[in-house]
């Protein structure tokens, strides 16, 4: 392979290995892109076209005509594709009838002979261009612009992992990857050996400092790189949870080859908790919080990761994101004055207070149902299996059982939201020194700074990131909000929440 700033050189010895490069090709694709495909006919256009099509929709008997004749032929896969064959196009003004530019808007467009779109074709693209070879084979030269050159190089990374870690010609599918900077794989070894999950975690670039020098993601502890994964994944194991095995890593990178510790979550079809579940989750949790996990955790390596503090900066940095989305959105674009926020910030100030003296443990930060699975064919707490837990934290033990109680993205009703709570104060109960009344004020306070937290953050999602869907969440979380205000801590809170004009439903319906 010969690599330059904006051009991948590759030879492909054979039709399988066309099918590879197709296949790895899958896993580079996002909404919008444009692929063109130059070369002679029998070249491995063709080939490659199928290949990539039939990984999308992770199906190796998908059918794929060639869309000769028809010009194009559409596929609703994870993402819709338009496959187009110009060979045969008449005149530039057919591209129009064909949907080209909606295709392009929504999609992924595929694009055979596309020297006769002409400069209908768009520039940000990449240009994939086939020769035959002497020994029979193919070279590939791959060019387009940097950020889809860059995607290119990074899978292309992914492959020579693995083959360096014995999974030469390993299948690799799209696993997950939307919200955060993170992707996941599957991987299917060529031997037929279990598959496994790949995490692709490259190290996050710093933004521009917002407070006190330093960007967003150190002030509220956000990992940087995947070794506070792999610490905080080791010290889950050493106590007997069932965090996933780590079986091949390079960390500067920000590679890790996993353990698959399967799909089966703790939802039904329907997308509903399933109560049994989520029971045995909290009892997990407890079990977590009686366990001591150490602050300073040494690696094989060397390093110590040092889990940070949930503490004041980062929960009113959180907090803001009320302030700086919700309530503009909700108010058309005003903005929230000086005084309403430094009345909701002193609150806030207050309730950080009386978290002082209130119990304190890892926090693992995102533990609801998308990161919760379920292994039926354990026993006792190894039937959770946890995932995505590399921005833990030290702070209150609230926290977390929060999180699981009222899961930002499946509404628990209240019955099984209290049963949860009763369970794990049960079982937490089982240590003398266990202080119910200031975990409970600490649950509260933690359930309305997770509760203002998304409130915001589903707003900036849509409105910064483009991604509306997570509206979908608000009612329920506005409702979090509410049950949390039931606790008399949060009266000021909640009376400054009427005076902005934040409507509280009564139910998360």
């Amino acid at each position: 392979m010969t690599d330059h700033s904006d051009l991948v050189e590759l030879s492909l010895s054979d039709e399988a290995a066309t099918v590879e490069f197709g296949q790895d090709l899958a896993l580079l694709l996002q909404a919008g892109d444009c692929i063109a495909l130059w070369g002679d006919l029998g070249a491995g256009k063709s080939t490659l076209c199928r290949a990539l099509l039939r990984a999308l929709a992770d199906d190796p008997d998908l059918e794929v005509p060639s869309p000769t004749f028809t010009l194009v032929q559409t596929y609703e896969l994870r993402l819709p594709v338009s496959h187009f064959d110009l060979y045969r196009l008449a005149d530039l003004s057919e591209l129009d009838e064909l949907g080209f530019d909606e295709a392009l808007s929504n999609g992924i467009c595929l694009v055979e002979w596309p020297e006769r779109a002409g400069k209908a074709l768009p520039k940000a693209r990449l240009d994939i261009r086939f020769q035959f070879s002497k020994d029979g084979g193919r070279s590939v030269s791959v060019s387009g612009t940097s950020p889809k050159i860059a995607r290119l190089r990074r899978i292309l990374e992914i492959r020579r992992f693995l083959d360096e870690n014995g999974l030469p010609h390993a299948a690799r599918r799209h696993l997950t990857g939307d919200a955060s900077s993170r992707a996941y794989e599957h991987v299917y070894p060529s031997n037929g050996d279990a598959r496994l999950v790949l995490m692709d975690a490259p190290a996050r670039p710093n933004g521009p400092p917002i407070r006190d020098g330093k960007p967003y993601s150190q002030i509220v502890h956000l990992a940087e790189d995947v070794y506070p994964f792999i610490a905080i994944d080791q010290e889950l194991r050493a106590r007997g949870f069932a965090a996933p095995a780590i079986l091949a890593a390079d960390g500067d990178a920000g590679i890790l080859l996993l353990e698959d510790l399967g799909l089966e979550g703790v939802l039904d079809p329907d997308g509903k908790p399933i109560a049994d579940r989520y029971r045995a989750s909290a009892a997990c949790l407890a079990a977590i919080h009686d366990s001591g996990v150490r602050r300073d955790i040494a690696l094989a390596d060397g390093r110590v990761h040092v889990i940070p503090d949930f503490d004041r900066p980062a929960m009113k940095m959180e907090v803001e994101l009320l302030l700086d989305w919700h309530l503009p959105w909700k108010r058309e674009g005003a903005p929230v004055t000086g005084a309403e926020r430094d009345a909701y910030l002193a609150i806030w100030d207050r309730l950080i207070d009386e978290l002082a003296t209130v119990e304190k443990s890892i926090v693992l930060r995102d533990f609801h149902s998308p990161n919760i699975l379920w292994r039926d064919e354990q026993s006792g707490h190894a039937r959770i299996g946890l995932i995505d837990f590399q921005d833990a934290m030290i702070g209150p033990s609230a926290y977390d059982l929060v999180s699981l109680a009222q899961d930002a993205r499946v509404t628990i009703p209240r019955p099984l939201m209290d049963q949860l709570i009763a369970d794990y104060l049960s079982l937490r109960h089982r240590k003398a020194d266990f202080d119910e009344a200031g975990f409970l004020k600490s649950w509260a306070i933690m359930a309305a700074q997770r509760a203002c937290k998304l409130n915001g953050l589903w707003v900036r999602l849509m409105k910064r990131d483009g991604k509306p869907g997570y509206m979908r969440h608000m009612p329920r979380t506005l409702w979090h909000l509410s049950v949390a205000f039931e606790h008399p801590v949060l009266a000021p809170l909640r009376s400054w929440c009427v005076e902005a004009g934040i409507e509280l439903p009564e139910s998360a319906a």
